[in-house]
C-alpha cells in the first residue's frame, strides 16, 4: 500500500516540475540523432534527386547508389527509430511518474549499441563496399560488416523496448485494476511490433553475415526476402501508430479540445497491432512461389488496417468539428476557421493527416494485385512511400518536435518560432508536392525506382519522363531548405530559446464518465492473437520455401 502512495505521490511531483532531468537528457540524446540523420540524410537526399533528374552526375567514389543505400537508411531507420524511442520514453516518463533507474540505463545502454551498429553500418557504405539500398536483398551482398551493424542497430532496439515493457509493467503492479495511461498504451503497442516486426529481419541478417563472409555457400533469396518484408511492413506501421498516437493524445489539447473516445482510441490500437505484421506480402505480391490463396490472405491483412484508419478519421475530425463549433463556428464548414492555423503544433500533424488520404489511398491501389502490377518496381512505389513517412509521419514528427524539445529543455516556443514552423511547414508541404506528385506521374508512364538518371539510348518513352524528374529535383531543393530549417528550430529550442515551463499536452477524453472496458489492458491476449494471426500468415508460405526451396544463390557483387 504504501508504495502504491509513493508512486502516486512521484507521479503527481513529476507531473508538477515538469519533466524529470535525467530522462529528459536520455530523450533528448536520442531526438539530436534523429535530426542529425534528417540533415545528413536529406542532402543526400537532394544529391540523389539531382542525379535522377539528369542534373548533375556524381562521381565513381560517391555514387547514386552509395547515396541511395545511405539516404534509406538514415531517414527510414536511423531518423525514424531514435525519434520513436525518444519520443515514447518522454512520454512514458511524464505519464509514468518518471523511468525506472534500470529502465534509463538500458535505454542509454541500448542508445550507444544503435550508435555503434549505424557506424559500423554506415562505414561499409560510404567505402563503396554495400550499395545494396536500404532493403538489402540478396543475392546482391555487401561487406559482413554492414550486416553486423544492422544486427547491432536491431539489438540496441530491442533493449530499449525490454526497457519500456518494464517500466509499464511495473507501474501496472502498483496500480493494479486501473488502465494504462493512454500515452503508455500507444507506446506499449509501438514497442510490441518494434520487437515482434524485427525478430524475421534479425534472423535474416544475422544469415546474411554468414553468407556475405563466405561461411554459408548459398542463401536462400525466397525466405530472406520474406522475413524482410514481415519487418519492412511493421516498420511502416511503427511510423504511423507514432503519428497516430500525437493525432490521438495531443493535437485535441493543443486546439483545446478533448479525446473523441477513450475505448475506440484503444480498440485502434490493439487492431493495428493484431493485424499488422501479416500484410508484407503485399510487397511480394510479383514474388514466385507463392499460391494465389496465399496472397489473398495477406491482401486482406494489408486491407484490413484501413478499418482502424477510417476509425481515426471519423475520431479525429469529430474532434476537429467539434472543437471549431465550440469556439464559435457556425455554418456547415465555419469551423474549420476556428482551427488553430498559425499554431505550427496544429498546422503540421492536420496537414499530416490530410496527406494520409492519398498517400492510404495509395496504399490500398499497392495492395490490390491488379493495379500492383502496373506500377510495382516503378517511382509512383518511391512517391507513395514520400507520401506516407515523407509527409503523413514527418511533418507529424516536426510538430511533436515544436513543444517537446522545449518542454524537455525547459524552454518555450516563441512566436519567432512558431512563425518560422509555420513557414517550414509550408515550404515542406510545397516541396513534398512537387516530389511525391511528379513521382507518381512519372511512374504510372513507367520510370523505374532504384536507378539513376539514363535515357535509355534515347528512348522516346524516356525522355518523356524529363519533364517530370524536373519537377522532383524541385520538390527536393525544396524539401532541403526545409531540413536545413529544421534542423536549425531543433537545436535552437534545445539549446537557445528563453527559458521556461512547457506543457506536455496531453487531452482528456471528451466523456469523462465513459467507462472503458478493463478487457482493453488484456495484453497478454492481444499478443497472442497478434501471434496467431503471424503464424497463419507465415508457417505455411516459409516451411514451404525451406522445404521445397530451389537452389540457393551465391553472394553477387554487381557495382
Amino acid at each position: 500500500m504504501s508504495k502504491k502512495v509513493s508512486q502516486t505521490l512521484k507521479e503527481k511531483s513529476n507531473r508538477a516540475m515538469g519533466v524529470n532531468a535525467a530522462d529528459a537528457k536520455l530523450t533528448k540524446s536520442f531526438m539530436a540523432v534523429a535530426f542529425i540523420a534528417l540533415l545528413v540524410g536529406g542532402l543526400l537526399g537532394l544529391l540523389q534527386g539531382l542525379e535522377r533528374a539528369g542534373l548533375i552526375q556524381l562521381p565513381h567514389w560517391f555514387n547514386y547508389y552509395q547515396v541511395l543505400t545511405a539516404h534509406g537508411i538514415l531517414l527510414v531507420i536511423v531518423l525514424t527509430m531514435f525519434f520513436t524511442i525518444g519520443y515514447f520514453y518522454s512520454g512514458l516518463s511524464h505519464t509514468l511518474g518518471g523511468l525506472l533507474p534500470k529502465v534509463r540505463k538500458m535505454g542509454w545502454i541500448g542508445f550507444w549499441m544503435q550508435i555503434v551498429g549505424l557506424i559500423i553500418a554506415v562505414i561499409p557504405v560510404l567505402t563503396g563496399r554495400a550499395s545494396i539500398l536500404y532493403t538489402f536483398y540478396p543475392p546482391m551482398a555487401a561487406s559482413p560488416d554492414f550486416y553486423i551493424g544492422l544486427a547491432i542497430l536491431v539489438m540496441g532496439v530491442w533493449v530499449c523496448t525490454f526497457g519500456a515493457f518494464i517500466n509499464i509493467a511495473n507501474w501496472r503492479k502498483m496500480n493494479k485494476g486501473k488502465h494504462l495511461p493512454i500515452f503508455a498504451f500507444f507506446a506499449m503497442g509501438v514497442f510490441t511490433l518494434m520487437f515482434f516486426g524485427s525478430i524475421g529481419v534479425t534472423i535474416e541478417v544475422i544469415t546474411l553475415i554468414f553468407w556475405s563472409a563466405g561461411i554459408l555457400p548459398t542463401i536462400n533469396v525466397m525466405v530472406s526476402r520474406t522475413l524482410f518484408w514481415a519487418f519492412g511492413h511493421t516498420l511502416v506501421n511503427i511510423w504511423y501508430l507514432t503519428a497516430v498516437s500525437a493525432w490521438y493524445v495531443i493535437v485535441p489539447k493543443i486546439i483545446g479540445g478533448r479525446r473523441f473516445s477513450d475505448t475506440l482510441t484503444r480498440v485502434v490500437i490493439v487492431l493495428l497491432v493484431i493485424t499488422n505484421i501479416p500484410g508484407g506480402f503485399h510487397h511480394q505480391i510479383v514474388d514466385p512461389g507463392m499460391t494465389q490463396t496465399l496472397k489473398f490472405l495477406h491482401t486482406f491483412m494489408s486491407l484490413s488496417i484501413a478499418f482502424p484508419s477510417l476509425m481515426t478519421a471519423f475520431a479525429m475530425f469529430y474532434v476537429f468539428e467539434r472543437t471549431g463549433r465550440k469556439l464559435g463556428g457556425k455554418g456547415l464548414f465555419g469551423w474549420l476557421k476556428k482551427l488553430p492555423w498559425g499554431d505550427v503544433r496544429f498546422l503540421a500533424p492536420m496537414i499530416a493527416m490530410i496527406a494520409f488520404i492519398p498517400a492510404g489511398a495509395g496504399g490500398i491501389a499497392q495492395t490490390t494485385n491488379q493495379l500492383n502490377q502496373v506500377v510495382h518496381n516503378t517511382m509512383w512505389v518511391v512517391g507513395h512511400f514520400h507520401l506516407t513517412v515523407g509527409t503523413s509521419v514527418i511533418l507529424t514528427f516536426f510538430g511533436i518536435s515544436y513543444w517537446l524539445i522545449p518542454h524537455l529543455s525547459n524552454r518555450v516556443l516563441t512566436p519567432k518560432m512558431n512563425k518560422i514552423g509555420v513557414i517550414q511547414t509550408i515550404i515542406w508541404t510545397v516541396g513534398m508536392i512537387f516530389m511525391s506528385g511528379a513521382m507518381h506521374w512519372v511512374g504510372l508512364l513507367g520510370s523505374p525506382r532504384r536507378t539513376s538518371y539514363t535515357t535509355y539510348g534515347d528512348n522516346a518513352t524516356a525522355l518523356g519522363w524529363d519533364p517530370y524528374l524536373m519537377f522532383l529535383a524541385v520538390g527536393g531543393t525544396l524539401l532541403i531548405i526545409g531540413v536545413l530549417i529544421q534542423v536549425f528550430a531543433v537545436f535552437n529550442m534545445m539549446f537557445f530559446a528563453p527559458k521556461g515551463v512547457t506543457e506536455f499536452p496531453i487531452a482528456e477524453p471528451e466523456d469523462p464518465e465513459e467507462k472503458t472496458p478493463m478487457w482493453t489492458e488484456r495484453w497478454g491476449l492481444w499478443i497472442v492473437l497478434m501471434l496467431i494471426v503471424v503464424s497463419m500468415g507465415y508457417v505455411i508460405p516459409l516451411v514451404d520455401f525451406i522445404v521445397n526451396a530451389p537452389p540457393g544463390s551465391p553472394p553477387f557483387k554487381t557495382w
